[in-house]
């Protein structure tokens, strides 16, 4: 299939495929991030959202924690704006094919291609080298291939991992005849990095030890106002982005992140007023920000009947699509179809 009929033939919109791993709480990175970028997205393009919880098995997870915290990523997907409607969202082990399609792509991987992914030299630092770990590339490049995805967003520590995507396609396609459309990047219009709030050096993380460090999407109102109060500075009384003041330029990013305004009115919104009046301004715009998100996710949270028949549809409509993928590749393979 060649680039320019991978569109989708009944929409004739681009196919976007992304997702998130349940490793702990959502925090205001991932929708900063993604999941407002998604939400733009799903008017302009045919999306797919997936929960990626058979990646999170990469590391030792807690089974009763792992079921709660992929409910609660499916959920904060909705309560962001992900509309069921216009997205598919699913879980990405309710659809087998991913699975499947993977075990196809890791024999035609070379060893090499995955020992140099950056990634894994980290992960392993600090947890067992698992073949998991070592071969979740893989898995990745299935994820995307199985729904002939035109475009991935990718940040800059994905950006190996959708090139050897890339190159699994094209390795099949070569082998095999044309099967998988190449995918390409897509690079959000207006990134922000944002970094933690103890440590503006660091960027902001989920799985930080120090809670204080990071704003949580279903933080409290108090717990974002003590977390933004308690947040580091640095010298001097001017408020402005600058890179040799990392403390306030993060504040003012957040701000610019929870008001949508240019940096600039912001910057002068702020000229001669002190950090505690930054950070009391910065706490407002934040729960206001939160405040539908966290209400939508309690009412969906609360009805997990609902959420579960959202889920369900979701992976009936991502199967189906996985299912056309995979009986191609299984025909081109040399497997036997299967005796109905």
């Amino acid at each position: 299939m060649s680039n320019q009929e991978s569109s989708n033939t009944a929409t004739n919109k681009k196919v976007i495929l992304s997702g998130m791993q349940p490793t702990g709480r959502l925090m205001i990175g991932n929708y900063a991030g993604a999941l407002r970028n998604w939400n733009a997205l799903q008017h302009t393009h045919d999306c797919l959202f997936c929960v990626v919880d058979m990646h999170a098995i990469t590391v030792r997870q807690k089974p009763a924690d792992l079921r709660r915290t992929s409910l609660d990523v499916a959920a904060l997907y909705i309560a962001s704006g992900i509309d069921p409607e216009k997205s598919v969202i699913f879980l990405q082990s309710h659809v087998p094919q991913h699975a499947e399609l993977a075990w196809v792509l890791t024999c035609l991987t070379y060893m090499g291609e995955c020992s140099r992914m950056t990634q894994f030299k980290e992960k392993s630092e600090k947890h067992s080298e698992t073949v998991g770990l070592f071969t979740y590339p893989i898995l990745m490049a299935a994820d995307i291939l199985i729904y002939q995805a035109d475009l991935v967003p990718v940040g800059a520590d994905q950006k190996q991992h959708l090139e050897l995507t890339r190159n699994l396609a094209e390795r099949f396609n070569h082998y095999y005849s044309d099967t998988f459309v190449v995918p390409d990047p897509y690079i959000p219009p207006d990134g922000h990095r944002i970094m933690s709030l103890q440590e503006p050096d660091k960027k902001m993380s989920k799985s930080d030890s120090n809670q204080k460090s990071t704003l949580f999407l279903t933080d409290s109102p108090d717990e974002i106002r003590n977390k933004i109060k308690r947040a580091v500075t640095d010298s001097g009384t001017e408020i402005r982005m600058d890179e040799a003041r990392p403390a306030v330029s993060n504040l003012l990013t957040l701000y610019q992140i929870a008001t949508s305004k240019p940096m600039a009115d912001i910057e002068a919104h702020f000229a001669g007023k002190n950090y505690a009046e930054l950070k009391s301004e910065l706490a407002d715009a934040m729960i206001a920000l939160l405040e539908p998100v966290q209400a939508e996710y309690n009412r969906l949270m609360d009805d997990k009947t609902y959420l579960e028949q959202i889920l369900k549809d979701g992976a009936e409509a991502a199967r189906r699509r996985a299912h056309k993928t995979l009986r191609k590749v299984y025909k081109k393979t040399g497997f036997v179809p299967a005796f109905s």
